[in-house]
């Protein structure tokens, strides 16, 4: 007899609980460890102290936080009440968190104080309040009265990056997080004998749905880290983790680390996947990766709109393919050749499934301007789909330069610097300039001072046609970033502002 497919996210629990409570579900660093049993105590017990403070179902609830067993403990205790958790990273303004706190009107806000020195902050702003019990340490604070949502379906909302305006969140649906946790196991072929590195915040889409959603569907341990430092990602590679999932940025710095430090290889032998996602990969880096982790490096495509995934490779080492692979199963993608920047096979890449928001939190407009009433998503990437049916990533709609009539694809451009040896990562972004756009390229490398411009320009000469070199040049130790790791390109001439004129 089969078991019924759950309804929330909170159900994908019951199988483990039943069979392996004891099994550990979640550690952190500090060799802290929950098993299954654990977490369900916690976050029954949290649930508990939310409903006294008058949270009812359809509430929302917001976290600033950083990755932790507390966070783990609130989204579930939200999952069980039938609340909407809305997971914030604890780095944010707070005149960020408050744009936010003011559009969703949460019930009740939580801070990861223990493990977060920004959330502790952020609390003592809020004049927040201590709670302790099963589920460990956390503040709350109470900024408005029960306001139910009448949508048994909705989990959780994500707000999205923007560089102005007002907050926009991401509504996903227990089914959009139950999909994507699944379809994360299966490609990934994750068993309860896997340990998965998650750095990768859970306020995240990423994180939360690609990393904790499919730990908890597979019964595997979640190795919880509240913020990326290669130096702790190269230490735990070479203690047991078996999964990890970065972003192009996190594996480049890893990449650099080891090689200060003499290595040119990844310590230890239990990695079995590793995968990249985030932004398109070029060819070089890729070999460099593969080459480093002796492992295959997998890439995948996907949205905060569409619940991380839309598209994931399963290549063996060594495979040239830098696509982001064949849709999901049950995922549907198509091109738009009309948009500009499209033509040839090329355009926006549009995306229907199971892993499609139900929409933008009480913006019904924006909502409209992005899905379709046939369930279709606009992306706003540029792509194109080749023979063997895989996706390709050409780049943001909005990021696309056009210089002298002709299109750039910024990470064309990005590829080839990276590239270089001594370029850590790099972003491309177009400037208006004299009725045109200029290109322009900031470049992390280890000696900003020292570094070699000229030949770096005539690297970039010999590898990309005239039109597509960048005019200026900006080199750093370090560029504005996520933290995920993704660079802001948003930021990118306000922070260098001074280097530009």
């Amino acid at each position: 007899m089969t078991s019924e497919p759950p309804v929330r996210v909170d159900h994908l629990l019951d199988g483990h609980l039943r069979d392996r409570p004891a099994a550990i579900a979640l550690r952190e660093t500090s060799d802290l460890r929950w098993s299954f049993a654990d977490l369900d105590r916690a976050s029954r017990d949290l649930g508990r102290q939310l409903g006294d403070a008058g949270a009812r179902a359809g509430d929302r609830v917001m976290i600033a936080c950083e990755n932790c067993v507390e966070l783990v403990a609130a989204i579930f205790a939200c999952y069980r009440l039938g609340l909407v958790a809305i997971p914030l990273n604890a780095r944010l303004t707070g005149d960020e968190i408050g744009r936010i706190r003011d559009h969703a009107r949460p019930v009740a806000m939580l801070f990861t104080s223990r493990i977060s020195p920004d959330a502790a902050a952020h609390a003592a702003s809020a004049g927040a309040a201590e709670i302790a019990g099963d589920f460990g340490t956390l503040h709350i604070s109470r900024p408005f009265a029960s306001d139910p949502e009448n949508d048994t379906e909705l989990a959780v909302m994500l707000f999205t990056t923007g560089t102005t305006g007002a907050p926009k969140g991401v509504m996903l649906t227990h089914r959009n997080l139950i999909f994507a946790g699944r379809a994360s196991v299966a490609r990934r072929g994750i068993t309860p004998d896997d340990l998965i590195y998650g750095v990768l915040p859970i306020s995240h889409v990423f994180g939360l749905a690609s990393i904790l959603t499919a730990a908890m569907a597979a019964g595997a341990c979640l190795w919880l880290e509240p913020r990326f430092s290669a130096a702790t990602l190269h230490d735990a590679l070479g203690r047991g983790v078996t999964l990890f999932s970065g972003v192009p940025q996190m594996h480049a710095l890893l990449m650099a680390h080891a090689r200060e430090h003499g290595h040119d290889r990844l310590p230890g032998d239990t990695l079995r996947y590793v995968t990249s996602g985030g932004a398109p990969l070029d060819p070089a880096w890729k070999r460099k990766a593969e080459a480093f982790y002796g492992r295959a490096l997998q890439n995948g495509y996907g949205l905060t709109e569409t619940t991380a995934g839309v598209s994931v490779t399963t290549n063996a080492p060594g495979d040239r393919d830098i696509s982001a692979g064949p849709p999901l199963e049950g995922v549907e993608i198509a091109i738009d050749e009309t948009v500009p920047g499209g033509g040839h096979g090329a355009g926006e890449v549009l995306t229907r499934g199971p892993h499609v928001m139900k929409g933008y939190w009480r913006d019904p407009k924006a909502t409209a301007r992005v899905l379709a009433p046939d369930g279709w998503l606009r992306t706003g990437d540029i792509g194109r789909i080749d023979e063997r049916g895989n996706l390709h990533i050409l780049g943001r709609l909005k990021e696309l330069i056009i210089h002298g009539g002709f299109n750039i694809y910024p990470p064309e451009v990005e590829a080839v610097l990276t590239d270089h040896p001594e370029v850590i990562q790099s972003a491309v972004i177009g400037r208006p300039r004299d009725g045109d756009e200029e290109v322009v390229a900031f470049v992390m490398v280890s000696d900003p001072d020292g570094f070699d411009e000229a030949g770096l320009r005539a690297f970039v000469a010999d590898r990309l046609a005239g039109y597509k070199r960048p005019s200026r040049y900006v080199f750093a130790a370090t560029l504005p970033a996520a933290p995920t790791g993704k660079i802001l390109k948003h930021k990118l001439l306000g922070t260098f502002a001074g280097r530009l004129r």
